[in-house]
């Protein structure tokens, strides 16, 4: 079992076969410091090396889910007479937070209860499933600091929005709220209680084949960012290797046994 009280400024609970990570540092409305990032990629980590958990859960303590960079952390400030390397900060904090959500073998839901500003949208967007509480602010912020998209937002909301909707709210700072991103497609649900409907999710994420949940999440992105002879010729490698598996014919029996099949992931 993982030690999961190993941390500052998260919090980590396993329910059944669910790992919840909750940011935990409400009084900066869930802005993210280098060792913040940091421990949210070591959860991740130990999440999916952990035999015990299936799938999970990232949300955040208070009114916000995340607003982005803490701008008192010394590494996107600067000294005087130095300019800060943003760039340094994105390739050594955010990039590897973002890309340990969607390199996770174990699927991430996020459950988003509050606002999402700035990198903070990266960080929402970047989970595999998403819940958000009604009325959810998502708020860019980049352009009023001088700034742009940044920890690959601009991907994803040009993939969801379109050229000129993205422009307009990265460039006006306009909020889009929940509703908004669900008529989008860019979020699954909307739910009063976001963790309460990601645990019901995971509930049934946790009973499926692992093997199969992890290629059908590498897919489906190669899907959406490469072109379609390279989808298919992805998708035809992995059901070869699905089909050589345990948990397929596991899942054979079950359908013909009529019962429930236990998936073990090899």
């Amino acid at each position: 079992m993982s030690d999961w009280n190993s941390f500052d400024f998260i919090k980590c609970t396993q329910q059944g076969e669910t790992l919840i990570m909750t940011i935990n540092r409400p009084e900066v409305y869930n802005a993210l410091n280098k060792q913040a990032k940091n421990e949210i990629v070591k959860a991740i980590r130990m999440g999916n090396k952990d035999e015990s958990i299936r799938s999970l859960i990232l949300t955040a303590e208070g009114k916000a889910f995340c607003s982005g960079q803490d701008l008192n952390d010394r590494n996107v400030q600067g000294s005087e007479g130095n300019k800060v390397d943003l760039g340094e900060t994105l390739e050594t904090e955010w990039n590897p937070l973002i890309n340990a959500i969607r390199d996770s073998k174990k699927l991430v839901i996020g459950a988003i209860n509050g606002v999402a500003a700035g990198a903070g949208l990266s960080v929402a967007m970047a989970c595999d499933l998403i819940v958000a509480a009604p009325k959810v602010k998502f708020v860019s912020g980049f352009s009023q600091l001088g700034l742009a998209p940044d920890a690959g937002s601009s991907f994803t909301f040009v993939k969801g929005l379109g050229y000129n909707k993205t422009l307009e709210f990265f460039l006006f700072n306009e909020a889009l709220f929940s509703e908004d991103l669900l008529k989008a497609g860019m979020i699954n649900r909307i739910e009063e209680k976001p963790v309460e409907a990601a645990l019901q999710m995971s509930d049934k994420i946790n009973t499926m084949a692992p093997l199969s949940l992890e290629l059908i999440k590498k897919n489906l992105q190669e899907a959406g960012e490469k072109d379609f002879a390279s989808s298919m010729a992805r998708e035809t490698a992995t059901q070869r290797f699905l089909g050589a598996s345990n948990d397929y014919q596991e899942g054979l029996s079950a359908f013909f046994d009529k019962r429930k099949p236990e998936f073990s992931g090899s």
